[in-house]
């Protein structure tokens, strides 16, 4: 029976890349990819020639049973997203949890994940702390900002550019507009940066500068 590899990719610099990451890569038999054609140019980056198929949340489901079949057959898969670390926010839990159940071996190597840097460099308590990823666009977005109101953790969250700034106005309203935050932006990239202060201040600061790039929000929990 053949393993299945989780294989983190940089999230903007390509020198954050692994050496293991890169043999793993070289040695499967296949490598699943949420968009080929994004990492078409990380393999050819580090000659990487192996065969890729694309698995991602629209024929995740579809796609899941014949990978299986394929590792219990023998070959070894390896699974890479975009950017960072598969099933963080990105495809990868179906297959992990199928193969667990088929009693598949899995393999997760460390590596890049947005959310770690931006928590450390937030300066706010990181002992604990929520990971929320993205909030819901439509449906249950009310309901899971009322639900952190009273969290005492700090928690992080994903975001795009163009909904960053609504975003921090409806943390404003459900969280208040003193509760101290961070965002990161263009994680270990060139134009990398952390705006750090209120809520308020990061509306302020956001609604005079355009936001560009991922975004990584990070907001201290309430005051016991």
């Amino acid at each position: 029976m053949g393993k299945l590899y989780i294989v983190p990719t940089p999230i903007g610099n390509l020198e954050d890349m692994t050496f293991r990451a890169v043999k793993v890569l070289k040695e499967a038999d296949l490598i699943l990819a949420e968009d080929t054609r994004t990492s078409s140019i990380l393999l050819k980056h580090f000659e990487i020639k192996n065969a890729m198929q694309a698995h991602h949340k629209f024929n995740e489901h579809k796609t899941v049973e014949s990978v299986v079949n394929r590792i219990k057959a023998g070959e070894t898969v390896a699974l890479i997203s975009d950017a960072g670390t598969p099933a963080i926010s990105d495809p990868g839990f179906l297959i992990v949890r199928e193969c667990i159940r088929n009693e598949i071996e899995v393999i997760c190597l460390p590596g890049p994940t947005a959310f770690v840097p931006a928590l450390v460099t937030s300066g706010l308590p990181n002992e604990k702390f929520c990971f929320e990823g993205f909030l819901p666009q439509k449906k249950g977005r009310q309901t899971r900002l009322k639900s952190l109101i009273n969290e005492r953790r700090t928690m992080v969250f994903y975001e795009s550019p163009h909904r960053l700034l609504k975003t921090l106005n409806q943390f404003v309203e459900y969280l208040g507009g003193e509760r101290q935050a961070s965002v990161s932006r263009e994680i270990s990239k060139i134009h990398e940066e952390t705006i750090r202060g209120s809520l308020f201040d990061l509306v302020t600061h956001f609604t005079n500068v355009e936001p560009r790039g991922e975004i990584v929000i990070v907001i201290a929990g309430i005051d016991e």
